[in-house]
C-alpha cells in the first residue's frame, strides 16, 4: 500500500508498530461487530481504532448506501475523505472498485486502515494520504473520481466545506457520485456548481446525501 503524507512516516505506521498494535488490539473488531457486508470480502472483519471515540459508518447504513448506489461501482476509482477505519472505501473495492485514495490524519485510524487493507489483501489497490482536510483536496489536484465518500467527525460541520473543496478542485468525474455523511441537524449543503442531490436518506442521527454530476 502506497503511503503519502506531508513529512516522514510517523512511527504509528511503521509496520512494525502496526504488527504489535494487532496483537494488543486482536479481534476488537469482531466484539465491535464491524465488517465487510458485501462483495468478494463479504463477512471479513475490519479493526477498529484503538482508544479512539471513532463513529465508524455501521453495517447496515454501508448497505443502504451501497443499495442505493446500486451495481455502478464495478471499474470506479474512490476517494474516501476522513477515511477512519477504511470500511467504505473497502467495501467499494470488494464490490469491485478498482482502486482507492483514502484520506486521514489520526496515526491510530491510519495504523488500522494499514491493517485492514492488509488483511484483505487490497494494498495493490489502496493508496493513503495522511493529510488534513480540505487542504489534502488541493494536493489531489489533477486526479479524476469516479466516487466520493465523505464521513467526518460530526462535530466539524465539513459537508458545505468539502462538496466546495471536491468541485475547485477539479476531483469529480464526469459521471461522478458523492455520498455524504453528516448530523441530521446540521443543514443540508448547497450543491456546488456541477452536482445535483439525487438521493437523501436518514439513519437515527445520520443524514446521508446523495449527489451526482451533473
Amino acid at each position: 500500500m502506497l503511503l503519502r503524507s506531508p513529512g516522514s512516516v510517523p512511527q504509528g505506521l511503521r509496520p512494525a508498530h502496526v504488527g504489535a498494535a494487532d496483537r494488543r488490539h486482536r479481534g476488537a473488531a469482531r466484539r465491535r461487530g464491524l465488517r465487510i457486508v458485501g462483495g468478494e470480502a463479504r463477512g471479513r472483519p475490519l479493526r477498529a481504532v484503538p482508544g479512539r471515540s471513532t463513529r465508524p459508518t455501521a453495517d447496515r447504513v454501508r448497505q443502504s448506501l451501497f443499495d442505493a448506489l446500486g451495481q455502478r461501482v464495478d471499474g470506479l476509482v474512490v476517494l474516501d475523505l476522513y477515511a477512519g477505519t477504511g470500511a467504505l472505501a473497502l467495501e467499494a473495492i470488494s464490490r469491485g472498485a478498482a482502486r482507492a485514495t483514502l484520506v486521514e490524519n489520526d496515526a491510530r485510524a491510519c495504523a488500522a486502515i494499514f491493517h485492514n487493507v492488509e488483511s484483505l489483501r487490497y494494498g495493490e489497490r489502496c493508496r493513503l494520504l495522511r493529510a488534513e482536510l480540505p487542504e489534502a483536496l488541493q494536493q489531489l489536484r489533477g486526479e479524476r473520481f469516479d466516487l466520493v465518500f465523505s464521513d467526518p467527525p460530526y462535530a466539524l460541520r465539513a459537508a458545505q466545506t468539502t462538496l466546495d473543496g471536491l468541485s475547485s478542485n477539479g476531483l469529480l468525474s464526469p459521471a461522478a457520485r458523492v455520498v455524504v455523511e453528516m448530523d441530521r441537524r446540521e443543514p443540508v449543503p448547497a450543491a456546488p456548481a456541477g452536482l445535483r442531490l439525487v438521493d437523501e436518506r436518514r439513519y437515527g442521527d445520520t443524514r446521508a446525501l446523495i449527489l451526482s454530476a451533473e
